[in-house]
């Protein structure tokens, strides 16, 4: 299980990108977590990761996470993490050395499915294949938590769909995917769970199922939560046009 208790981050200029967060997410989860631009999705992914200094606790099965347990989390960012010069065979080879976990199988059947060539340098694929390698390395590692940061930048919606279907086949009882996508509308039906940021604070926590026995979307649950003003454009518009008059 992983646990956040009161995580806070403040950067160097200030700036609170996350305030006493406390989350738990047990294994066997697909959990979106959504929130506006500047949430603190990424920085919090980050924080798991051991990319950034926190204030609080993160723990995994009631331990800290340390390089001894990194290797039960993996990482997909639309940034990247994959080395640009080596092929997707090459990939394999380090990753069957580095991680004993490696799910060779499931690697080969996702470079197949989206047909991805595995003797090109990866620097010479196009963005939406660069980002789907990326998931298949995320998938593939052996991880128990899988962290995908807006992963399906520069996918044609098929892709995404198609995806998503796999993505539902192949997972495994214990693992568990932490998804932050702006993309709500398309992953609602393939979640179990919403986690809401606002403005760098846990904001809401529902599971599908509780939403759809309340009669809500995961949208109609973001907005509310937000107060997601509908009127907002028709304003801005308005206000607009008085200037330009």
């Amino acid at each position: 299980m992983l646990e956040l208790k009161q995580l806070s981050k403040r950067y160097l200029s200030g700036t609170k990108a996350l305030e006493d967060v406390s989350l738990t997410l047990p294994r066997g989860e697909i959990v979106g977590l959504f929130g506006e631009n500047g949430a603190g999705k990424t920085t919090l992914m980050k924080c798991v990761l051991g990319f950034l200094k926190y204030s609080g606790d993160i723990t995994l099965d009631g331990e800290p996470v340390t390089r001894k347990n990194i290797g039960k989390f993996s990482f997909a960012t639309c940034e990247h993490s994959f080395f640009p010069a080596l092929t997707p065979a090459d990939h394999r080879e380090f990753y069957r050395e580095h991680f004993g976990a490696f799910r060779e199988k499931r690697f080969q059947g996702l470079m197949d499915f989206f047909q991805l060539p595995m003797n090109r340098a990866v620097r010479g694929f196009s963005t939406g294949q660069k980002n789907q390698f990326e998931v298949i390395l995320a998938l593939s590692q052996g991880a128990d938590y899988i962290l995908m940061d807006e992963p399906f930048a520069g996918n044609d919606l098929f892709n995404r769909e198609d995806f998503y279907k796999v993505l539902l086949g192949i997972l495994e009882p214990e693992e568990t995917i932490l998804l932050s996508t702006h993309l709500i509308e398309e992953v609602q039906h393939f979640i179990s769970r919403a986690v809401l940021l606002h403005k760098g604070k846990l904001a809401g926590d529902s599971t599908t199922l509780a939403l759809e026995e309340a009669g809500k979307s995961v949208m109609d649950f973001v907005k509310e939560t937000c107060q997601y003003q509908p009127d907002r454009v028709v304003q801005a518009l308005s206000d607009l046009t008085d200037k330009e008059e």
